[in-house]
Formats: structure tokens, sequence, C-alpha cells
């Protein structure tokens, strides 16, 4: 699913919430979509076009992930994620990394953003990955950021044949505790990255 066509004109929100909407009603998930995961080539390159679209502005970095479980083998992932907001959706944009083909399996040809996952918040990973396991669908991969104090379980769910798409459930935490993103954060690192310059943070 090419992305940039869900992102012209207005109405962006309700078209992702609408995607795999079916399937979401059956499994019983009431979970408004709260991220779209958009894979490119290049992030950097990608947030520095969609910037000059109006959009962003993005905070860039790239990371190894302390965990990442694909089809029950441990992986060593590193990848370059951009995090901005657009009409309420949390867009991340990804690049295929190193240590799995998770991502790379679906590049687009021409190098256009391919809308890859959608995700949503909680504070039960676990819960829900099980739950969608339990319709036949199981976690595709499962995995955890983090930075400092800051940790992000995730899990990825096997739902494309089902769903026509991924679908991501995530959770944050802050020194062990539940806490939710901070939108204007990420625009303020964002907005300091692209003002000085340098558009990566590395965490090695």
């Amino acid at each position: 699913m090419l992305f940039l066509d869900m992102m012209s004109g207005s109405g962006f929100n309700a078209r992702i919430q609408e995607v795999a909407a079916e399937f979401r009603n059956r499994a019983g998930i009431p979970l408004r979509v709260y991220q779209a995961g958009v894979l490119v080539p290049d992030v950097v390159k990608a947030a520095i076009d969609l910037e000059s679209q109006g959009f962003g502005p993005f905070m860039i970095s790239s990371a190894s992930l302390p965990r990442w479980t694909e089809r029950g083998a441990e992986r060593h992932f590193k990848g370059t994620m951009g995090l901005a907001y657009h009409d309420g959706i949390e867009i991340e944009l990804l690049e295929p990394g190193t240590g799995s083909d998770f991502y790379r399996q679906c590049v687009d040809p021409q190098g256009r953003p391919v809308l890859h996952h959608i995700g949503f918040l909680t504070r039960s990973v676990d819960t829900w990955a099980d739950t969608v396991s339990a319709l036949g669908c199981p976690a595709w991969v499962r995995g955890r950021i983090g930075v400092g104090p800051l940790s992000i379980d995730f899990a990825y769910m096997d739902t494309v044949r089902e769903a026509g798409t991924i679908l991501e459930f995530i959770g944050y935490r802050f020194a062990g505790i539940p806490v939710n993103p901070i939108p204007g954060l990420v625009r303020g690192v964002g907005m300091i990255q692209k003002r000085i310059g340098k558009r990566r943070i590395d965490f090695g």
C-alpha cells in the first residue's frame, strides 16, 4: 500500500483508522490506530523529502535493539527510524536495517514509501499478542527498544493474510512504569536536529 496516496488531501486520520478495520472488529480490538509504520529505502532522505512537503519535523535515530525475536529465533537487529506526527497519527519511517529481512522484503522496487504496519498503544502488549495469536496470527517479531530508563516493547503480528497488513502492539515504560509517548518532545528534538543539520542520533 503506497503511503503517499493515503497522505494526500484531508482525512488522513480517518483513512488510517479504516485500515484492517474488518479484522480488528472480528478480533475484538477496540484500540485506535496510533502509528503508521512506513518503509522507505533511506529514512533521512525520506524525512527531508516529507518535510519539504510540510510534514514533520522528524526526529531520527538509529540503534541496536537489545531484543529482537523473529519467529522464535533471536537476531541482532540494528535499524534507523524517524518519528513525526500528522493529523494525530505517529508516522514512523523505517529502513531495512541489518540482521533481519523483516523490513527489507517489503521495500518498494521504485523506492516509494510503503505502509508496512499499523500500530496500537497499549499497556498490555503480551495480552494483545496472545489474543491475536489465538486467532491463528502468531507474533512475527517481539522486540524492545531501550534508551536509558525508557523502554519500548513491541509485537509485530503475522496478520498480512487475514488483515491485509501487519498489526503492531506497542508499550512504553519509563523506569519500569507505564507511560505514554510525548509528541511535543519528538517535535522538539526533530526541530533541533533540523536546525543544526545533524539529522540522526546514533545510540549504538
